[in-house]
């Protein structure tokens, strides 16, 4: 009989392990939220290499995004364990932004992203014993407001070095809300993991019940 655990909100089937390759806190807290019982083990990925080599052969945002979490997944060598990568682009008027470099980065980032919509391309895969199994894209669509050169200097004040590892400068779930007018998509591949894709997956490979 499947040795199953039943966690807060769904059934998982212990013999199929999960690990997610990565240490993002944001991503981490969506997993365990959502009941899932997993590893975690934070990887090094030459993000920058693998963005350069995009630009130079005319790779979407998205294809990007995707190689970034299949090279994360790959990197962990767990035997018959489920591995989660996931990864996240932001593209806004055909140019890519990276995590800012120090606070004069992200002001000129915010200035560079107000009044417009960007698009975040949130990836994740799936991958058992070095083969990718499941792949899924997600292109959530955030518009900025024209906040003044006063909210932005208020803004950094108060989120600090706490923006600095998001992609766009901003964090959702804490003032970075105040930064937007309107927002279009997955909220949860907004915070950098597109989630019901991934359960729904997940279910398919019985590492979930029905």
């Amino acid at each position: 009989m499947t040795d199953l655990v039943l966690t807060p909100t769904l059934i998982q089937n212990r013999a199929q392990k999960l690990l997610l390759a990565s240490g993002s806190k944001a991503r981490r807290r969506i997993l365990e939220n959502a009941g899932l019982v997993f590893e975690v083990e934070a990887t090094l990925v030459d993000e920058a290499r693998l963005k350069q080599a995009g630009r130079q052969q005319n790779w979407s945002a998205d294809a990007v995004a995707l190689a970034l979490a299949e090279a994360k997944a790959l990197s962990v060598c767990k035997p018959d364990t489920i591995v989660i990568g996931a990864d996240q682009m932001l593209s806004c008027e055909g140019e890519w932004y990276d995590k800012p470099e120090g606070l004069d980065g992200a002001r000129q980032q915010l200035l560079q992203l107000r009044g417009k919509t960007h698009v975040l391309h949130t990836a994740v895969v799936l991958c058992r014993n070095g083969q990718v199994i499941w792949r899924h894209v997600a292109q959530p669509r955030l518009s900025m407001r024209m906040f003044s050169h006063t909210f932005i200097a208020h803004y950094l004040a108060v989120e600090g070095a706490a923006c600095l590892g998001c992609v766009g400068s901003y964090r959702l779930e804490g003032p970075g809300i105040q930064l937007f007018a309107s927002m279009e998509g997955d909220a949860f591949a907004i915070q950098g993991l597109p989630l019901l894709p991934l359960i729904a997956a997940l279910r398919e490979l019985k590492v979930l019940q029905d």
